[in-house]
């Protein structure tokens, strides 16, 4: 058997905000979308170019309440060709939750609090 891992989910309370930062923060851009005619909930695919895997931004229009995305443990990493400007960026954003400098990274959070490490590239 071979498994190829293809996308991570995480549920979000505002759609375009979530969107908006993975665009700037990360440089995602939306891939496609699927859900009902009637709009009660969407699945929105972002990615890149620099690999084929996707984030999938779960919403529900009922969900006004945060959700439990799995705790601060629980995050999906990046690794940038920049380490320097991506802080600068993240810094100016006001996103940055946690800096290890010994280990050359740092962690920042999206608009419904899911962690994000940043990592140079290796």
């Amino acid at each position: 058997m071979k498994a190829r891992f293809v996308h991570r989910c995480v549920h979000v309370v505002d759609r375009d905000k979530a969107i908006e930062f993975y665009e700037k923060a990360l440089g995602q851009r939306v891939l496609y979308v699927k859900g009902p005619a009637d709009g009660s909930w969407s699945n929105t695919f972002m990615g890149n170019d620099e690999t084929p895997f996707e984030l999938e931004l779960t919403w529900n229009r009922v969900q006004e309440a945060p959700y439990e995305n799995g705790g601060k443990d629980t995050h999906i990493a990046f690794r940038v060709d920049d380490i320097e400007a991506a802080h600068a960026l993240h810094e100016s954003m006001g996103v940055i939750a946690r800096e290890n400098k010994a280990m050359g990274l740092y962690f920042i959070t999206d608009p419904d609090g899911n962690w994000i490490e940043i990592l140079p590239e290796e």
